[in-house]
């Protein structure tokens, strides 16, 4: 039997499934839901591998939460009964970074993009298997810091020990952290998807990157294949790195493909 969101499995099924290690010890994870068979199935996925799970069905049940207890990752459900899982999304970003796996319906395409536009650093479609949820929770928690991350694009890995810090124009990158520091030494504040595309185009310095090829640098072929996605993303990193977003010098426009790097990082003095 699949193990998707809206098949339970049994005791028996979730024991045999997570025996085979606890990876997820000592981290917190807050299940946003509505459907108490889905959260009864997250809370078995996550607490199998270790975590502590802390459940909400709607905004105020997530702030109570939050005020206990900041967790290390958050499921959210779009398609909340009384409220929007993206609403919810955009006023959890406005006060923390703390990773969040979106939750939607499989065909709402538009939905997903927005979550991810809002600050989301991934989603999962409904119905979901838990071994999918755990793969994508794992590569969530990594990419925020808790470890290497094998899926990052090859700039925040491939470097060696003397290339984890790296110089781009006013910029100081931390590739091991996930941070960019700007010339006085306060945090850029990107989310993880910004990271990724930063990266994307740290490996591809002075080389013009189409949309379609940034989309598979930065979450492989089955990305949402809307170029307006890149192109909010794009514009929300440049906000954040350039002098000026609205006359950028780092991330240039390449009119008919799609955008250039200008420079190349240097390794950090």
């Amino acid at each position: 039997m699949p193990e998707c969101a809206f098949r339970f499995p049994s005791a028996q099924f979730m024991l045999a499934a997570f025996s085979g290690g606890r990876s997820m010890q000592g981290k917190t994870v807050l299940v946003v839901e509505d459907d108490p068979k889905v959260r009864a199935l997250l809370r078995a996925t996550f607490e199998g591998e270790g975590a502590a799970v802390v459940e909400a069905m709607d905004l105020e049940g997530v702030r109570r939460a939050i005020a206990q207890r900041v967790p290390d990752l958050v499921t959210l459900d779009i398609g909340l009964g009384g409220e929007s899982g993206l609403d919810l999304a955009r006023d959890l970003r406005k006060t923390s970074d703390v990773p969040i796996i979106m939750v939607t319906g499989k065909d709402d395409v538009i939905d997903r993009v927005v979550g991810l536009e809002l600050g989301a650093d991934d989603y999962i479609a409904k119905p979901f298997h838990v071994r999918e949820v755990l793969a994508r929770a794992k590569s969530v928690l990594r990419r925020a810091g808790h470890g290497p991350d094998p899926a990052l694009p090859a700039g925040a890995g491939s470097r060696g020990q003397q290339g984890r810090m790296v110089c781009l124009d006013r910029l100081r990158i931390d590739l091991d952290r996930m941070m960019v520091l700007d010339r006085s030494g306060e945090d850029c504040a990107l989310t993880t998807a910004d990271f990724k595309l930063l990266c994307a185009f740290l490996d591809n310095p002075m080389r013009p990157l189409s949309r379609d090829r940034l989309m598979n640098l930065i979450d492989g072929p089955d990305w949402v294949p809307l170029d307006r996605t890149i192109d909010n993303q794009v514009a929300r990193l440049r906000k954040k790195i350039e002098r000026d977003a609205a006359a950028p010098k780092l991330i240039k426009t390449v009119r008919g493909l799609g955008y250039m790097l200008t420079e190349t990082a240097e390794p950090a003095s």
